[in-house]
C-alpha cells in the first residue's frame, strides 16, 4: 500500500507520524521495524514520549482513516512506535531486558489478547488504532516484571 492510497502526500504530517516517517510501507512486517526503531530512542523521556506520540498518533492515524476511506490502513506504524515506547518505560537499561520487551510487545501486539482484541474490533478510528497496542504494551510490562522478577529470585538477573 502506497502512500497515495491513503489519500495524502507522503510529506503531510499525519502521513509522517501515521507512518513512522514511511517505516509503515516496508513491504515486510512494518509494525516489527516500527517496534525497532522505538527502541533506538533510549530511556529518558520515554513515558513522555509515548503518551505524546499516542496522542499525536490518534490525530494522524484518525486523519489518515478519514482521508483514505480504509477502517485500519496497514502503513499506520505510529501505534507501535507509542507502544514499543510504554513497554521498554520500566525495562532496566539492558540488550537483554530490552530485547524481551520488544519480543513480549510484539507477542501481545499480534496475539492481541483481551481487550486489547475488543478494543482492536469495537473501538474505531484513530483512538482504536492507537489503544490495541498501548492495551499491549501494558501485557508486555507485566509479563516482562513477572519474568525479572523470577530471574532475580533465582538469581539469573544481573
Amino acid at each position: 500500500m502506497g502512500a497515495r492510497s491513503l489519500g495524502l502526500p507522503l510529506r503531510h504530517p499525519a502521513m509522517l507520524l501515521a507512518t513512522w516517517f514511511g517505516a509503515g510501507f516496508l513491504p515486510i512486517s512494518p509494525g516489527s521495524w516500527a517496534s525497532l526503531a522505538a527502541l533506538l530512542w533510549g530511556v529518558p523521556g520515554l513515558a513522555a514520549a509515548s503518551g505524546l506520540a499516542f496522542a499525536l498518533g490518534w490525530w494522524a492515524a484518525s486523519t489518515v482513516v478519514k482521508a483514505s476511506g480504509t477502517e485500519d490502513p496497514g502503513a499506520i506504524v505510529i501505534d507501535e512506535v507509542a507502544g514499543q515506547w510504554l513497554a521498554l518505560v520500566p525495562a532496566p537499561l539492558d540488550p537483554l531486558a530490552y530485547t524481551l520487551a520488544f519480543l513480549l510487545f510484539r507477542l501481545f501486539d499480534i496475539w492481541k489478547p483481551w481487550p486489547a482484541r475488543w478494543a482492536d474490533r469495537h473501538v474505531k478510528g484513530g483512538l482504536g488504532i492507537m489503544l490495541d497496542d498501548l492495551l499491549a504494551a501494558v501485557y508486555a510490562i507485566l509479563v516482562s516484571a513477572v519474568l525479572q522478577a523470577i530471574g532475580g529470585v533465582s538469581g539469573v538477573r544481573r
